[in-house]
Parts: structure tokens; C-alpha cells; sequence
């Protein structure tokens, strides 16, 4: 390999530098939506079931949700559909404020 050659690569490297880095961006940012969905969903399963045996729906599904997720978490109860809206994790501040998972667990009362 001459010298040419090497210097040819480290700009094809570099070039595709930006992309590899956009695609490692989108992959967290999904991966973090989904298990954001994972756990609006379990929160409000858990306050559903909270609400069904004559608990506090709401503190059942904060306490259901990980330290980070309860700060952007809002929970809220309507008859027997307790709904849990979440903000995931983003890496751009831009995406912080559109994007919102929301999950809901009804229950039918006796």
C-alpha cells in the first residue's frame, strides 16, 4: 500500500464518519422510545391494578416507573382508565419537547 492509497482511506473514513455517527444517534434514540413504551405501559398496568384493588392508582404507577422516567412522567385517572404520559430520553433538545409516549390500562368497576 503506498502513501497515497493511506491517505485515500482516511478520508473515506472520515467522510463517513458524520453517518456513522447519525446512525448511532437514531438507534439510541429509538431504543430509548421503545423501552420508554415499556414503561408507560407497566405504570399504568400497575395503577390500573392499584386502582382495582382500592389503592392510589397514581402513586402505584410512580413508583413503578425508574428514578429518571418519574420526573417526566404525568399520570392521570379518569373512571377506571388511569393514563400514563412519558418523555423519553433524547440526545437533541429539539426532540425533547415532541416527543411523548403515552400508555393507558382500564379497569371495569364491580
Amino acid at each position: 500500500m503506498n502513501p497515497g492509497q493511506r491517505g485515500q482511506a482516511t478520508i473515506e473514513l472520515l467522510a463517513t464518519l458524520p453517518l456513522v455517527l447519525l446512525v448511532a444517534l437514531v438507534v439510541t434514540q429509538v431504543t430509548a422510545i421503545g423501552y420508554s413504551t415499556v414503561l408507560a405501559g407497566n405504570a399504568a398496568e400497575a395503577g390500573a391494578l392499584a386502582l382495582a384493588g382500592g389503592a392510589d392508582p397514581r402513586a402505584a404507577a410512580r413508583a413503578s416507573l425508574p428514578g429518571w422516567s418519574r420526573a417526566r412522567g404525568r399520570v392521570a385517572v379518569k373512571g377506571g382508565e388511569v393514563t400514563v404520559r412519558l418523555r423519553p430520553p433524547t440526545l437533541l433538545r429539539s426532540l425533547a419537547r415532541r416527543l411523548e409516549i403515552t400508555a393507558a390500562a382500564e379497569v371495569e368497576r364491580p
